[in-house]
């Protein structure tokens, strides 16, 4: 069986908390590490290789925006799927264009 390795960005333990409980419902998906902010995830994404990279727009110290844009300056096959709070479309084609694979709003159904 693959195994898909996460690691999940966001300054809010309690998301990060509910996202790997939701995530571990697929056996084939395994939460492998965390970051409360920007700076933390990019020099984790820089020791460690990750499947998909689970990014929060609104986050302290470099924001996720930021990390995705260096992120995929650094590791251009990297597989980012931003989760945000902010639902106007527009936050969604920036992410995109930075090179996102995917946008959702934290009010989507799991």
């Amino acid at each position: 069986m693959i195994v898909i390795r996460v690691i999940i960005a966001d300054d809010h333990p309690i998301v990060r908390k509910g996202l790997k409980e939701i995530l571990a419902e697929d056996q084939s998906i395994v939460v492998a590490d965390e970051a409360g902010d920007g700076r933390e995830l990019l020099r984790k994404v820089r020791e460690n290789d990750f499947d998909v990279i689970i990014l929060d727009i609104s986050m302290p110290d470099l924001d996720g925006l930021d990390a995705l844009r260096q992120i995929k300056a650094e590791k251009n096959t990297a597989r980012v799927l931003v989760l945000t709070i902010h639902p106007d479309a527009r936050y969604a084609v920036r992410c995109l264009k930075l090179g996102a694979k995917g946008c959702l709003t934290k009010g989507s159904a799991p």
